[in-house]
């Protein structure tokens, strides 16, 4: 078969036809030689190389072919019994390095050589793409326990700052910066419960103050 394409394609577009060979797979023809004068896609069909033979242009797959031996004929008469071509050593310009090309399972004696071929080369594994440790999650508590409110920090499982209190005021600064409604009416009835139980306290607290001076007026002064 023909060992490969990336020159075979350049001779043709310069306006070159080299020469070649049918194989046994190719049939009847096996063994008569031919030019290549054009190149399809791979893609499209197995058979891609167009070879003029005689006056006919014809696509056959690469395992059809081999390159011609320096000095073969055109022709040999189609009667003329078929017999294995002895291996042929391309010439320099047609020497390529491709790929194995996928053959049809039919072609038994090409695709044994195809699957050589494939076994000495080294498998190549698809480099795996690094990609960089994104940083742990930062996270940032604010919370409201037995009348005090604290704020804490951690990023993923280590501490960056231990509760600490703050005072009501910031920690309603810090709310406002969320826009969720029933947060914001949570810490107003926090707010608003605190305020109650601070004024109940401060009234107490000037009732007691103002018995402890009213005890102190009845106290006559000493000397």
């Amino acid at each position: 078969m023909i060992d490969g394409t990336d020159r075979l394609g350049e001779a043709v577009a310069a306006g070159r036809k080299p020469k070649v060979m049918f194989t046994e797979s190719a049939g009847q023809i096996a063994g008569q030689v031919g030019q290549v004068v054009g190149l399809a896609d791979p893609a499209v069909s197995d058979e891609w190389v167009v070879v003029r033979f005689g006056r006919d242009e014809l696509p056959f797959s690469p395992g059809d072919l081999v390159v011609a031996p320096r000095g073969a004929g055109a022709r040999r008469p189609a009667a003329e019994p078929v017999v294995d071509p002895v291996p042929v050593v391309p010439e320099p310009e047609f020497k390529l390095g491709e790929p194995p090309v996928v053959v049809p399972a039919r072609r038994e004696q090409v695709e044994e050589s195809t699957v050589d071929e494939g076994a000495q080369r080294p498998a190549r594994r698809a480099a795996k793409a690094v990609k960089p440790k994104a940083p742990a999650g930062l996270t940032v508590t604010l919370a409201y326990a037995d009348g005090e409110w604290t704020v804490a920090a951690a990023q993923g499982a280590k501490a960056l700052a231990k509760p600490y209190v703050i005072r009501p005021a910031e920690a309603l600064k810090m709310v406002a910066l969320v826009d969720v409604p029933g947060v914001h009416e949570a810490v107003e009835q926090i707010l608003a419960s605190e305020r109650a139980e601070a004024q109940r306290q401060a009234e107490k607290l000037r009732a007691e103050l103002a018995e402890v001076e009213a005890r102190l007026a009845e106290l006559p002064e000493v000397g």
